[in-house]
């Protein structure tokens, strides 16, 4: 028997092991999706004890804690930090089969040295660990980063936001780790959102664009678009219910707008029609500015309105939406191809059943501008465990290019979650190790280990272009 999360967790062939410890363990991270607060990093937060940099803003575990019948004043409340912390511990000791309990404990080892196993028995001596360590100045924010071999940092931010922290740290140079923001233009195009117009009379004072037309709508975006690119912006992210693709004309997308302006009702085919004109726009722009463009959908949120209501958005009640347009993705990136030009692209639907669906309409989209130009992205949220990111690898496989594949983000909120990175890179390699070893490739150590730096750092690099 295996020890629990030994240095060959995972590996469970010599193939893997080697690929692992030769090839992917040392490589550094460039996390190009995620949700870190840029002001944090600037800032260099030293965080006072293990729950503010652990519990703070993690729906995953707020979602286990819920499930395990914890109040909820000690998961968003106001309890104390210390009886949060040992309400998880004591619901992370039931969570087997859980990725959670896979990431908390890699996280206690690589950052706290920490190899036993969190429960409530071993609550007060993890916790008086951590915070031991916590109180050092080699645990602020930015050295938590450098710890973790990071050389790249894409936080998600929205066309309204100054960029403040970006530009402080860009100009600080005594941190070299690359921190840029993520256009997320999310609220400029849900129009059926109830403060959708106080959004566009925020986004109109910062820009001076009075808007009024869907074209005065993308005068502005256009604009702070210019500022994001100024900031070193390469990447854009959009957050979708799913992939819709119901063509309009000019003039239908601006009666649209102006029935929205004028508060009245819209049906849901307009709604569509607005949708589809905005994300050929975004696309357009992203391919002038050569931006990679990121489509986040199959997800359905916010479905506790109880919770919503007191909690908010973001705190642990979205789901697996079950729609499935594959003809609409494949419509939309065809019609910004005929249209604009079709940016580098990454897919990610949150239904595991879109696997397959994703990468033959990927295949469809592919050219000589960029290996791997349309990607299908690495297994994401409730998929991103050992079994959803062996599928989405597999079925890439199968069907597609894993070998151009940008590989692992952390999509995170914590600056403990980099080991995410070693999880995928450890189920990458215990694959290619299982093909090899059942003499499904060849034991070419050479070509194995170029795949595993690309997939794992290299390809990453290349396709945003760092």
């Amino acid at each position: 028997m295996k020890s629990f999360l030994d240095e060959n967790f995972i590996l469970s062939t010599d193939t893997a092991v080697t690929l692992y410890r030769q090839y992917a363990s040392k490589l550094p991270i460039i996390d190009y999706h995620c949700h870190i607060n840029p002001r944090e990093i600037a800032e260099d937060r030293h965080f006072e004890n293990i729950t503010q940099v652990w519990l703070g803003g993690d729906h995953y575990k707020w979602r286990l804690m819920r499930a395990n019948g914890v109040e909820e004043d000690y998961i968003t409340g106001s309890a104390p930090d210390r009886e949060k912390f040992d309400k998880w511990a004591d619901t992370l000791s039931k969570c087997i089969g859980n990725p959670l309990y896979h990431w908390s404990h890699l996280e206690l080892q690589r950052y706290f040295g920490y190899y036993g196993a969190l429960n409530k028995k071993t609550a007060d001596e993890v916790w008086e660990l951590c915070n031991t360590k916590l109180a050092d100045p080699s645990m602020s924010a930015r050295n938590i980063i450098k710890l973790s071999n990071v050389t790249h940092i894409c936080t998600t931010d929205d066309p309204i936001d100054s960029l403040e922290w970006h530009a402080a740290i860009a100009q600080d140079s005594s941190f070299d780790v690359t921190v840029l923001p993520t256009w997320r233009p999310d609220k400029a195009m849900n129009l059926e959102k109830e403060d959708y117009l106080t959004y566009l009379a925020k986004l109109s004072e910062i820009t001076g664009i009075t808007i009024d037309s869907f074209q005065s709508l993308q005068q502005a975006l256009r604009k702070r678009l210019e500022h994001f690119n100024l900031h070193g912006c390469k990447i854009s992210d959009h957050g979708l219910d799913y992939i819709c693709y119901v063509p309009a004309s000019g003039q239908e997308v601006e009666a649209i707008f102006k029935k929205r302006v004028s508060k009245l009702p819209l049906s849901n085919h307009e709604l569509l029609q607005f949708k589809t004109a905005f994300m050929l726009e975004m696309g357009k722009a992203y391919y002038e500015l050569d931006w990679a463009m990121q489509l986040h959908y199959g997800c359905k949120r916010n479905n506790n309105t109880t919770a919503f209501e007191t909690i908010g958005p973001d705190t642990g009640y979205d789901c697996i939406n079950n729609y499935t347009p594959s003809d609409q993705l494949a419509d939309y990136l065809n019609a910004l191809g005929t249209q604009g030009g079709l940016p580098r692209t990454i897919i990610y639907s949150l239904n595991p059943i879109d696997n397959s669906a994703i990468d033959t309409i990927i295949g469809c989209f592919q050219d000589s501008s960029a290996i791997g130009k349309i990607q299908h992205g690495s297994a994401w949220w409730f998929n991103d465990h050992k079994t959803g990111m062996i599928e989405q690898l597999t079925s890439l496989a199968n069907i597609g290019f894993l070998s151009g594949f940008v590989g692992m983000l952390t999509d995170s909120r914590s600056f403990l979650s980099y080991p995410r990175h070693e999880y995928f890179r450890r189920i990458l390699c215990d694959l290619f190790g299982t093909w090899v070893e059942n003499g499904e490739y060849p034991q070419d150590y050479e070509a194995l280990g170029e795949l595993v730096e690309n997939i794992s750092y290299n390809n990453a690099k290349r396709y945003f272009k760092f």
